[in-house]
């Protein structure tokens, strides 16, 4: 967590890389090495911002609390496939290289990718590279939510073939690590500049999450379009939601009203629940369902409006992320239903025929 890695920009063991990007500052009679200028290496050319200008921490003191913790494996797993990357595709390298390859800690990167992905013509990426770097480099919470969030990418996504794929072009991932920096924000009383990161999120990535809104870690948005997170949500962690879920409020009331999903659930594509209701921890519901009403833990969910229709095994649906409608589990549930049925009994419990 933070920027744990004492490295240069790009290490020697990078020496396999195309030429463009071997090129390196020499050392000065001290060892350190020497900043590149740009006709050395002039990405800046190519990148709105130029990945060298990236700010550095007024303090070391974080840094040095956080690299007690020893090495940083996501980042250098994201390193290292950024290297990989570069070689299948030269065409690639300068891209990677100002992305990833130049920076000193996954804050950085992120910092960078997201400011240049958020910006406008008066927005500047410069301006919103001070600010995410600020924020992420002094708040550890953030620290190790970047890092839970891309390894459940990594895990439950099956289109997500790496660390570095998932912080360079998944915009569900860009969308919650981004609302995290407004969330901070918000919470610093800058509302009004959490609001303007909300507004942009929403336009760049499709995502809209109230900065306000409480999410924890370990969290998955899959695709992340039409996401709609309200004021006051509350989402634990471990949390899978899928493309089109809303969480929303049910009219024009104020305060406390809307919903709070528990650690592990899994919501499907399209799923909307509103109101100041609870989505029990592990439970799932099923793609398409509306949700008006509390779902107890470990349950399964489906219907418009949504009714029970079984229970779980896993702890955490989520990770397993096993939603399919053929599986046997359905199967069975079906199964069930149809014979009630024809025993003469409904599945509210009255007999057939009554209402």
């Amino acid at each position: 967590m933070g920027c744990v890695s004492g490295e240069s920009s790009v290490s020697s063991s990078s020496s396999s890389l195309s030429g463009s990007l071997c090129r390196r500052a020499s050392a000065g009679e001290d060892g350190d090495n020497t900043e590149m200028n740009g006709d050395e290496f002039p990405f800046e050319r190519v990148f709105p911002v130029y990945a060298r200008g990236t700010p550095k921490a007024e303090s070391d003191s974080l840094l040095v609390n956080f690299s007690c913790l020893g090495a940083d494996p996501i980042w250098d797993a994201v390193r290292e496939e950024a290297k990989l990357e570069a070689e299948k595709e030269p065409i690639l390298s300068s891209f990677l290289y100002a992305s990833i390859l130049s920076h000193d800690c996954l804050e950085q990167a992120l910092g960078f990718v997201l400011a240049n992905r958020l910006q406008n013509p008066t927005l500047l990426a410069t301006q919103l590279m001070d600010i995410f770097y600020d924020v992420m480099m002094h708040d550890r919470g953030i620290q190790s939510s970047i890092r839970l969030d891309v390894q459940a990418f990594k895990e439950r996504d099956p289109a997500c073939l790496s660390y570095s794929s998932a912080i360079l072009y998944l915009k569900g991932y860009h969308g919650i690590q981004a609302y995290r920096i407004a969330h901070k924000l918000w919470n610093q009383g800058r509302t009004v500049l959490a609001l303007a990161l909300q507004s942009r999120i929403s336009e760049v990535f499709g995502i809209d999450i109230h900065p306000a809104a409480k999410i924890g870690e370990g969290i998955l948005l899959d695709h992340g379009t039409g996401v709609v997170i309200g004021e006051t949500a509350v989402i634990g962690n471990r949390v899978s939601i899928l493309h089109g879920v809303t969480l929303g409020g049910t009219g024009k009331e104020t305060g406390d009203r809307h919903p709070k999903v528990g650690d592990g659930a899994l919501l499907g594509a399209s799923v909307t629940i509103l109101g100041n209701i609870r989505i029990g921890a592990g439970a799932m519901v099923a793609a398409g369902s509306l949700v008006l009403k509390d779902i107890p833990s470990h349950s399964m969910v489906a219907g418009n409006p949504a009714k029970v229709i079984g229970f779980v095994n896993e702890q955490d649906p989520s990770l397993t992320m096993k939603h399919d409608a053929t599986k046997e589990f359905f199967q069975h549930v079906a199964v069930a239903h149809r014979g009630a049925k024809q025993n003469g009994v409904s599945r509210n419990g009255h007999t057939n025929g009554t209402t």
